[in-house]
Formats: C-alpha cells, structure tokens, sequence
C-alpha cells in the first residue's frame, strides 16, 4: 500500500543524507519534499502541517551528535514523529465483561464481516472462546458471510434471519454466550454507504444495551481523505475505542491510514494485510513506520515464521539434512511452509531495503512458479517423491500431463532438486570430516 510513499520518502532521505550540517535552510527544503510526498498520499493536510512543524522544531532543537551525520539524524526524526502520528505503540485489546462485548462498526464494502472472522481466528489464538452475532438486520448476505466464517472457525454463530431489531437479536446472543461459556462476543453491525442518523440511532442503542468494552471502527485502508469524516462522525456518535485497517495489501495511497489516529486520538488496533482469515494482525506503529521508511519490519517477520514453522518438524528436517535424506516430499514442505509467511511481496517489503528490491522484480511470476513446483509434485506418488530416480520417461509424462506443465519443465525441477541433495550431501560429507578433527581449525577460512 506504502510503496509510492515509500519510494518519494526514500528519494528525500538520499538527499538528506548528503547534508554537512542542520541548517533551517536546508531543513525546510527537505520537509517540502516530504510535504509533498505526504499529501500525494492523500493524508489529511491538517495531519501533514503538525507533523511537518513538529519534525522541523525537533530537527533544529536537536545537537548534533559526532558520531551519527547529521542527515541521519533529520531522518531519525521524521521515524519517531511518525511512530508517534502512528499511536507510539501498540493498543492491546480491552476485556472487562463477564462475557467481553466487542461492536464492529462501519460503512459499506469497508470489510466489517470478514474482519470479524479475522479478529474471532485471532481471538482463538489467544485461547478466548468467541461467539459470532449477526447484528446486521438489513443485508440477509451479512448473515450468511458471518455464518460461512463461523463454520470454518467451528466459532458458535448467533443469527436470526428475518428479525429487524438488533436489540432482540443482542439480547439472543448475550443468552447464548452464557450458556455456551463464550468470553468474547463480536457484534457485526449494519453499515450504510455514508453514515445517516437511523444508522448512528440503532447504534446507539445496541452500545446502551451491551455495553461493550471495545467498539472498533473498521475502515478501508484506500478510503483516504474520506476517512476523516468517516471516523469523526462515528467517534462523535459512539466514542470509538479504537480502529481496525482493512486492505493494507491493497495498492492505494495509504493516506487515509496515516490520518487517522490523528483525527480521532483512538489506537489503531488491528490491520488486514491479506485476504485469509489469518492475514491480520495486532497493529505496531513503530513497525508500521519502519515499513514506510522502506527500514523493513524483521520482527514482525520473525513472528509470521515462528507461527508458520512448528520447532519439531524444524528440528527433523535438519536432522534430514544433515544426513543428507532430503526427498522431494520434505521439498514439498518447504514450499508449503513459505506460503504461510504469506506473499513474496509481503515477505521481502519486510525486509530492510526490501522496497528497494521489489522495484522491477516480478514476484508473481516466481510465486507461479512455486504453485507450478507444487503441482508437479503432487502429481508424483509417495514412493515417487521418496525416490526420484525410479522417474523414468513415461512416469515424467504422466506426471508433467497431470499438473499440466511440459516435461521439459520436470526435468527443469528435477535437475535443480539432484543439485540440492549434492550440495546438501558434500555439505554432509564436510559436517562429518570437521566432526573427526574436533572442529573448525583456526585461520581455516582466512
């Protein structure tokens, strides 16, 4: 979403790490850029003037420190303002109730039902025990979106078709979670394609009858200036606790994403960066700006492989590595496993300098290819993944005819596959012969 963003930012920070020293001069020359950077975002210009004068005090109040070049220093700024424009840090979730209500509020199309799924999944993880309601009497659609979600969760479900007060359907659901022992209720309200008073009205009342601990406003991450009014109005109307950012992996300005927290002073809690039910995650402001910045955000990577990987499969393929008995079905693992971590694209933008890379680089074409690997594999049988070298030319046809691909393109991903068991065998080979003389010898490597 930050790439255009990103990328204007970064051009300014090349210029700033030419300077010889902090003069006002030279500071406002560079700030413009990122005025401009910034507005071209569509971030609210109210946001963009605070931001800009706060930097521009900060930079100039500042010693120089010897060890650190003044530019750097002008750019270290610019990070801890936007961390602070971001929220400072990161807003965990609020449960006091006995069961915890939580509303999710919105417009239209902002991802108010997937986002409840997302959120009930994540809830899960935490070893809560969520209860799904459909608060939504006017789009029968909403129910039957939130009642697929409950199924793929096994997350009890409370909807009742053909009832228009939310109140009746409220008191339902608060019944039901007594009974069931949920500790968490999420209310997928109504929304509307602009906010009107019957909306705000019936949201009102259903916060004075469940007095929920959380109301989470969810908002299009590309709605962009527009989203100012859309969180304004609903922090007047219901004093949001917080806001959840949908589309993060879209390819819009993102300006709407950076306004926010601004105009309302409520956390940021939670972003979509995907269409999966796992693609979301707790919202970190200084990570959030580290991505803008193109400085890359590892411990949240980190934290996607830690999730992704389970330590003891880890812990066998290693030991199969080492002795060499790498097959193309632990092959087949690994691929899988990088497809949790997500996108390519998501994986390198995390890395530092990671927008530089993915500048020309076509990563779809590679994460084709990955699905295309995948397919041919699975085509094998058990014992054909066991033992590639039983795959003589009529297995190869039948296997590049099943996962439609060539055989050329088999024998491609075989050659490649024999060259990796090689290395991972000399490697082997290399493990034992240091193991004999009792370690690496000293200066070995010089």
């Amino acid at each position: 979403m930050f790439d255009s963003l990103t990328s204007k930012l970064q051009n300014v920070f090349k210029n700033l790490r030419g300077l010889g020293k902090i003069s006002e001069d030279n500071i406002s020359e560079s700030l413009r850029e990122v005025r401009m950077a910034l507005l071209d975002a569509d971030v609210n210009f109210k946001v963009v003037k605070d931001f800009l004068e706060k930097v521009k005090s900060k930079a100039l109040g500042q010693e120089v420190i010897q060890s650190i070049h003044p530019g750097q220093q002008v750019i270290k700024v610019i990070h801890d303002e936007l961390v602070d424009l971001l929220g400072s840090s990161n807003a965990e979730l609020v449960f006091r109730g006995s069961p915890s209500c939580l509303m999710m509020v919105g417009l239209h199309g902002s991802g108010k039902t997937t986002s409840t799924g997302k959120l009930a999944r994540w809830l899960l993880k935490q070893n809560k025990k969520p209860l799904l309601v459909g608060a939504d009497v006017y789009r029968p659609a909403a129910m039957d979106q939130l009642e697929k979600l409950g199924e793929q969760l096994n997350v009890p479900v409370v909807i009742k078709k053909g009832e228009t007060d939310v109140l009746v359907i409220a008191r339902l659901a608060l019944e039901r979670a007594k009974a069931l022992g949920s500790d968490v209720v999420l209310f997928d309200t109504a929304g509307r394609l602009q906010i009107d008073e019957p909306l705000v009205q019936e949201l009102v009342r259903l916060r004075d009858l469940v007095k929920p601990d959380e109301i989470l406003l969810v908002l299009d991450a590309a709605t962009g200036q527009e989203a100012v009014n859309v969180a304004a109005h609903f922090d007047q109307a219901l004093q949001i606790t917080g806001s959840i950012l949908t589309k993060l992996d879209g390819d819009a300005r993102g300006g709407g994403a950076l306004s926010l927290r601004a105009v309302t002073n409520k956390p940021i809690k939670f972003a979509g960066v995907g269409e999966k039910l796992d693609d979301f995650e707790p919202f970190h402001p200084e990570r959030m700006a580290s991505r803008i910045l193109g400085m890359g955000d590892v411990v949240s990577l980190v934290e996607r492989a830690a999730e992704a990987v389970n330590e003891e499969d880890a812990r066998k393929l290693e030991e199969k590595m080492r002795k060499g008995h790498f097959s193309l079905e632990d092959f087949l693992d690994q691929l899988r496993q990088i497809k949790k971590l997500g996108s390519l694209e998501s994986i390198v933008g995390m890395l530092p300098g990671g927008s530089e890379m993915l500048k020309g680089a076509d990563l779809g074409r590679q994460e084709k290819e990955f699905a295309r690997m995948e397919a041919m594999i699975c085509a094998m049988t058990f014992q054909e993944r066991r033992q590639p070298g039983v795959l003589n030319a009529s297995r190869r046809k039948r296997i590049a005819k099943g996962s439609g691909v060539s055989v050329a393109e088999l024998n491609n991903l075989l050659n490649r596959f024999n060259q990796m068991q090689q290395m991972m065998k000399k490697l082997s080979k290399f493990q034992k012969v240091v193991g004999r003389m009792g370690g690496i010898p000293p200066g070995l490597f010089r």
